[in-house]
């Protein structure tokens, strides 16, 4: 049986269909006349917007700049589709500001966030299928690696903590531990440790023990 390839984008995408389907409904059942609710969807939405933003940068900067070294032209398309990201995450932090006690602006924020959420999940599958494929046919695992650890070293702790819960609780029990396995294994204690704290209460007790199983913690 071949050894599967390492997937650059598995870990992350899982975090971001998470954290954009949770922002979804949230803004589907905001109400536009109570502060506190709008206040709360601003937060949750602005945080969304800003690790979207800061993903398509790090995929420009980093991943399409290795696959056109080797395959050019080969990342064209998403290039252009980040480009239609970029200026739907700034329409929607217009809106944003726009739906204190205005229902139709709740509505439209609402419209257009099932827009923007649809289309990066057909975008993802596409990187994940033929961006995946361009990387696999012209660098080994160690470089893919590389590029990944590249991505995560460049994030500062907070926008790394935002990440990390949205990715956790949503991966399968086996790539949970290997991610916290190398977590504990390269990271300080302090921070390994912090970060268990923050997931616990994320996860079901069923998926507690078995990481906790499969850690010796």
């Amino acid at each position: 049986m071949n050894t599967p390839r390492h997937d650059i984008y598995a870990f992350i995408h899982k975090g971001l269909r998470a954290f954009m389907a949770h922002t979804l409904l949230h803004a589907g059942r905001v109400d536009a006349g109570d502060p506190a609710d709008v206040a709360e969807l601003r937060e949750q939405c602005d945080a969304l917007l800003d690790i979207c933003a800061s993903h398509l940068h790090h995929e420009n900067e980093v991943i399409h700049t290795a696959i056109e070294a080797r395959s050019p032209g080969a990342s064209g398309r998403i290039a252009d589709e980040h480009v239609e990201h970029q200026e739907a995450i700034a329409r929607l932090r217009a809106l944003l500001h726009l739906i204190p006690g205005d229902a139709d602006a709740a509505r439209q924020l609402y419209v257009e966030l099932a827009a923007f959420v649809a289309h990066n999940y057909e975008h993802m599958a596409y990187e994940e299928g033929t961006h995946n494929a361009a990387l696999w046919a012209t660098h080994s695992d160690d470089e893919i690696r590389s590029l990944e650890h590249r991505i995560v070293s460049s994030h500062p702790p907070e926008k790394m903590q935002v990440a990390l819960r949205w990715m956790l609780p949503h991966m399968n029990p086996a790539e949970r531990a290997q991610m916290l396995g190398g977590m504990r294994a390269g990271a300080p204690r302090e921070a390994f440790e912090g970060v268990l704290a923050l997931v616990r209460p994320l996860l079901g007790g069923r998926d507690w023990r078995k990481l906790a199983d499969a850690l010796a913690l």
